[in-house]
């Protein structure tokens, strides 16, 4: 290996004996170009016939980021060779190691052979699904990067406990190949910008820009009333989900009530009754079932459709940030669904007027009960039932 100018992330690798190694960090620490210099400058000169497997949830996202730095490094070490590289395919020869770059939007790819070592680039792009797939079929290491904008993700639950993981954390400071000029502006995020500067310069965990609720955790106070219960259905993949809504001083508090798959509406209702929920209480559920809300009804539940309208949705979730929103500290699943709601965001990082369809189904519950009550308080006070 030739004289390379590399920081404490390569070294992370070099002296890493676990199968997984985990590097988090803010802007510019230097964590994919540092990777990319261990994978060209060390792996693949300890080690020859293997393939190595370089991803990224999309392509597009793929092709401009850590495939352009990856051949970027090989030609300004003199180290690329036209013949080496199938570029209908993605791949690069090296050393004697296959070099393959795939997206998850390569189903073909990801379910293919094996590898004997793994990369993902902001892994917390990716759902738990993905990494069980990509993992199954790896036989030697896996590398994961990615900037914590996720307070709340499958990595920290799955990965990262697991015994035969290194966890490494870095920042701009951990960068000697900064300019000054790029670190005073990562910098000058401590005064403009509170979440970005913990995530993207101390590489902490937090709340992006992006996350539609901020909320805190409290019990629900003695004094405080129902205002009604929420219930999103689900089956196989999806969860069923009851949220009872609480109003008090101004205040909303969420209490999570049921959270589980595989259940029937037959099982619904004896999770109802085991609750001890009241038959009187209003429960609002999805109008698109129509047929659940019936065979409840008859169990003897008061299950209505929830109230929709133009843009629902939107309409629901500004009617909830009116409120000081607060959850009770069982509500675990509601917790992590409110810390990873978020608006989608355009190629250039613009936020749109549109959340991203994920981590919703607690969400969606209270979003029911409240909208049902708050943006039309007589809404069922005059039915039949």
């Amino acid at each position: 290996m030739g004289k390379i100018q590399t920081n404490k992330v390569f070294n992370h690798l070099k002296r890493s004996d676990k199968k997984i190694v985990v590097e988090q960090g803010g802007t510019r620490s230097g964590k994919t170009y540092n990777i990319l210099l261990w994978v060209i400058f060390y792996y693949t000169d300890q080690h020859t016939d293997k393939t190595i497997t370089i991803c990224r949830k999309t392509f597009p996202s793929l092709r401009a980021s850590v495939m352009r730095d990856f051949f970027d490094i090989l030609r300004s070490h003199d180290l690329y060779r036209e013949e080496y590289h199938n570029k209908s395919n993605h791949e690069y020869y090296l050393n004697g190691n296959l070099v393959e770059f795939i997206s998850l939007d390569q189903p073909q790819k990801i379910r293919g052979r094996k590898r004997d070592l793994l990369y993902i680039n902001e892994a917390n792009e990716l759902t738990y699904e993905d990494w069980q797939q990509l993992i199954l079929r790896t036989e030697g290491r896996a590398i994961l990067d990615y900037n914590p904008s996720d307070a709340f993700h499958w990595i920290y639950d799955k990965v990262v406990p697991r015994d035969d993981c290194d966890f490494f954390q870095t920042t701009y400071i951990d960068n000697p190949f900064l300019d000054a000029s790029v670190k005073a502006e990562i910098e000058r995020l401590k005064e403009t910008d509170e979440d970005y500067w913990r995530i993207y310069g101390l590489g902490e965990r937090g709340m992006s820009r992006a996350t539609i609720f901020q909320f805190g955790a409290a019990d629900v106070p003695t004094n405080a009333r129902l205002l009604s219960m929420g219930m999103d259905f689900g089956y196989t993949n999806d969860p069923t989900a009851l949220v009872a809504v609480y109003e008090v001083d101004g205040c909303l508090y969420l209490d999570e009530l049921l959270y589980q798959t595989g259940l029937t509406n037959n099982d619904i209702a004896n999770v109802l009754t085991s609750l001890g929920v009241d038959r009187r209480s209003e429960v609002y559920a999805d109008s698109a079932e129509p047929k659940s809300i019936e065979e409840l009804y008859r169990r003897g539940f008061n299950v209505k459709p929830t109230a929709k309208g133009n843009d629902s949705v939107n309409a629901g979730i500004d009617i909830m940030k009116r409120y000081k929103l607060f959850i009770t500290p069982r509500s675990k699943n509601l917790e992590k669904e409110l810390r990873n709601y978020k608006w989608t965001e355009d190629k250039n990082g613009n936020l749109l007027n549109k959340p991203i369809d994920a981590f919703n189904h607690a969400i969606d519950a209270a979003r029911y009960a409240i909208f049902s009550k708050k943006n039309n308080p007589n809404f069922g006070r005059y039915s039949v039932r």
